[in-house]
């Protein structure tokens, strides 16, 4: 589980026609200004070199702003896992059809990588560790080592998946979060690893049980749109399955103490 699938040549065509044949929904991440965005589009025609895909009007959603040349990332859920692959934007067509809001013709993948569900279910982190995560308002630097400490929000781990967090960070630093900003995050999952840095959506902000911290609901973004984000993904595809391997291990042996400790009493 811990690699991400690949499929290439007709395999990527193949599954590209089966999405659109079933009408499966899209979202598409870009990066302007240094900031990500994500759009829901919808993959309409498979082409000899091309896929064209369609922009659904809506009354809340922005416009989409992509250029000739610009690189972007399409991921899409369907069955067994989410497909995610790098694109290229060949041109911006107008609207042809009602309800559309136009069209952007895209190059065709080289490949289709595949993260298995199972890696965006949730896990929490093992209770032997303790993950500091320091937040920042993302495009203010690139490199986290360049940011200054006051500028970052300090918090920690609670759990993650291949396509979110959650990160509690102490009352008071919330001021000036909100939901639905883009910030930039930096962890160390285990010990002695090089730490992952990633660009996140802030999608849920609510108190913890105790009220003494907030916890920060991140949706991770851009992760499809180059070869490092997929790197990355690869990472954190990584680090689900280790801490759940822990939390599993970590189970069975409280099982067993348990179990051991009833037999002992038992005896007595």
């Amino acid at each position: 589980m811990n690699e991400l699938t690949m499929l290439q040549g007709e395999q990527t065509r193949a599954i590209l026609q089966t999405l659109i044949d079933r009408k499966v929904p899209a979202i598409m991440t870009y990066s302007v200004g240094h900031k990500w965005h994500a759009a829901k589009i919808s993959l309409a025609e498979l082409g000899a070199a091309r896929l064209t895909s369609l922009i659904p009007l809506s009354e809340n959603a922005r416009p989409i702003n992509v250029q000739p040349g610009q690189a972007v990332g399409i991921s899409v859920k369907h069955e067994y896992g989410k497909f995610i692959f790098e694109a290229t934007v060949v041109c911006v067509e107008p609207p042809t059809e009602v309800g559309v809001g136009g069209s952007i013709v895209l190059s065709m993948p080289e490949k289709i990588e595949i993260v298995q569900r199972r890696s965006y279910f949730r896990v929490e982190v093992p209770e032997s560790l303790k993950v500091d995560v320091q937040l920042w308002h993302h495009g203010y630097m690139i490199a986290q080592d360049e940011v200054p400490i006051e500028r970052c929000w300090q918090g920690e781990l609670v759990d993650i998946s291949a396509g979110g967090a959650q990160v509690a960070i102490s009352r008071g630093q919330e001021a000036d979060l909100r939901k639905g900003q883009y910030v930039s995050m930096r962890f160390t999952p285990l010990p002695y690893e090089q730490p992952l840095v990633l660009n996140a959506q802030i999608r849920a902000m609510l108190p913890t049980a105790d009220g003494e911290s907030i916890c920060l609901g991140l949706q991770m973004v851009g992760l499809e749109a180059s070869r490092e984000g997929r790197e990355v993904l690869s990472r954190l595809v990584g680090v689900v399955e280790q801490y759940y391997q822990i939390n599993k291990s970590s189970a069975r042996t409280q099982d067993f103490q348990t179990t051991a400790h009833e037999v002992s009493q038992g005896r007595d």
